[in-house]
């Protein structure tokens, strides 16, 4: 069978979107083991000391200040998309429909985290927050389009 816009593939979203939360910290973490070393025992204080260290040029520690932004963002917008989710399997909605919003939300949060990576200028942390802004529209879109269907099948009850 092949697959298309019409297969039921929105669940697979989670794990993708689950995944471009979890890149930017890891990335980090590469990062670190190879120039100043990875505290595994303070793991939350690994940024805040690079900061500290001299030999650290400024921009490697914002970098990783950036990185753990962008994870951190990721993880605090991953349960609104699994609800989102679920809410549109659960009322209905078309696959079709779920699989837009899938790719269109995980292109954004690629793009999202790329940008917020990245960013060096106000332009582009302009652009950081346009692209979060977009990107939340979606699951909050699949939320408001599910709450409309399951109103619409209880009225007619």
């Amino acid at each position: 069978m092949p697959i298309t816009l019409d297969t039921p593939l929105a669940l697979y979203s989670i794990p993708a979107i689950w995944y471009t939360a979890f890149y930017p910290v890891n990335a980090k973490f590469v990062s670190m083991l190879k120039t100043t070393g990875y505290d595994n025992l303070k793991p939350r204080a690994n940024t805040g000391r690079v900061k500290e260290l001299p030999f650290v040029d400024t921009k490697v520690a914002e970098r990783y200040a950036r990185l753990d932004g962008a994870h951190e963002n990721g993880m605090e917008n991953l349960p609104l998309w699994i609800g989102a989710i679920l809410a549109g399997h659960i009322a209905g909605l078309s696959n079709r429909t779920m699989n837009i919003f899938s790719v269109a939300y995980i292109t954004t949060r690629m793009l999202y985290n790329y940008v917020y990576i990245n960013q060096s200028t106000i332009a582009q942390s302009n652009l950081r927050s346009g692209l979060y802004f977009f990107g939340l529209s979606m699951p909050l879109t699949l939320l408001i389009k599910s709450a409309n269907k399951l109103r619409r099948i209880a009225d007619q009850y």
